[in-house]
């Protein structure tokens, strides 16, 4: 059997929240590269860069090492942008930083105004120097196995197929500290299947593909890294079939319809996708959602319409994304548009309807086995929170 590759730890961090890096001997990861500066400090902005050394030679992401005092870049500050906190500035002008990072980059002191050191809630006058020497420092993390319930739906050596309940994130995020990492699908399957596929990272053993936090429904996980690169060939190709049952406001005025837009960051509310253009005018990625009307509710709560939803790709966000653009969010998601508390029309004074998640459920999925080749299908049904309130609205 041919050797099997050297596999290299990866530096841990997302590229949307930038200037982060896991200490792993001295790789560091940098996220802003000289074409970022152009897209990210236009003329109109409240700061001029005064100098940038030591910028990458080219746009795309590259590890080098670099001293702890290497200066990244300098900016500073205009009349204009006088009042604003100082993090708060820093997130607007930095297009592919958060402002979480912003914050941690402050409080590591790897944040300068005037030479001294400064407090996230600063605020500017305009006319600082404000010079960032540094990248955010987290400690390396690993999933790690919690004895938390699962709903495990089909297993054998290679896969299992797992119905995620909503409220549980499916791994921790990079940003986290291990305290805030507990309680995830990751550590779950860690306790009840053991050693799972590498492929992923440390963070997300045996994870192909997630559902978002608030949603709920089947999801695939692989076993080992000989079946996690052929399970992921298959997203990839879009032989994966995904079907979601979704509640949506509103009535769609067509029994059927597709959505073709694409999906990027939203370059002021990082947390958030968006259909229009990303940081710097750049378009997102493609993104193909296609609808199909079950049911349209008109009851004393108002209008709704339960959608069957089937997806080409598989974008962060993409079915919320792409329904909000439409004008029909999905019910409970507050994220997106939806209203948190659904009054009844019929008597102002009853209790207001309201889910304390996303009506959004993976409720089929198909795939081919990475070993048999055999053709799988599975199906949920939508779980009680879900068909309670249903009921409810459609009264």
């Amino acid at each position: 059997m041919p050797k099997e590759p050297r596999r290299v730890p990866t530096v841990l961090g997302r590229v949307q929240n930038g200037l982060v890096t896991r200490p792993r001997g001295s790789v560091f990861l940098w996220l802003l590269s000289r074409s970022s500066q152009r897209s990210a400090f236009p003329p109109q902005h409240s700061s001029q860069i005064r100098s940038v050394p030591r910028l990458m030679r080219n746009a795309s992401i590259q590890s080098r090492s670099v001293a702890e005092n290497t200066t990244i870049r300098t900016l500073v500050v205009l009349p204009q942008a006088a009042g604003k906190r100082l993090d708060q500035w820093l997130a607007s002008e930095l297009a592919e930083v958060s402002r979480v990072r912003v914050q941690q980059l402050i409080e590591q002191h790897k944040v300068s105004v005037n030479g001294g050191a400064a407090k996230p809630s600063l605020r500017l006058r305009g006319g600082e120097n404000i010079v960032i020497s540094g990248q955010v420092e987290l400690p390396p993390l690993r999933a790690f196995a919690e004895d938390i319930a699962l709903d495990i739906v089909y297993e054998d050596n290679d896969v299992a197929v797992i119905n995620k309940p909503a409220g549980m994130v499916v791994h921790a995020g990079s940003g986290k500290n291990e305290a805030e990492s507990r309680g995830t699908l990751v550590n779950a399957l860690l306790h009840r299947l053991g050693p799972l596929s590498q492929v992923g990272g440390d963070l997300r053993p045996g994870i192909v593909h997630r559902l978002d936090k608030q949603t709920s429904g089947l999801l695939v996980v692989a076993k080992n890294d000989v079946a996690h690169r052929k399970l992921a060939r298959q997203f990839a190709a879009r032989q994966v079939k995904k079907t979601y049952l979704a509640l949506v406001h509103g009535e769609m005025k067509k029994p059927r319809g597709t959505i073709d837009l694409p999906i990027g960051r939203d370059p002021v509310r990082r947390a958030r996708m968006t259909t229009r253009a990303t940081a710097g005018g750049r378009p997102g990625r493609s993104a193909v959602t296609h609808w199909t009307v079950l049911r349209k509710i008109a009851g004393k709560f108002g209008k709704f319409s339960l959608l069957e939803i089937k997806i080409e790709t598989g974008r962060t966000h993409q079915i919320r994304v792409h329904l909000a653009s439409i004008g029909h969010p999905i019910v409970g998601d507050t994220v997106y548009g939806a209203p948190k508390n659904i009054s009844c029309y019929s008597s102002p004074a009853s209790k207001p309807a309201s889910l304390e998640r996303n009506f959004l459920h993976a409720s089929a999925i198909e795939f081919r086995h990475p070993t048999s080749n055999a053709p799988l299908s599975f199906q949920q049904p939508k779980p009680q929170e879900l068909e309670s309130f249903f009921l409810r609205i459609a009264e």
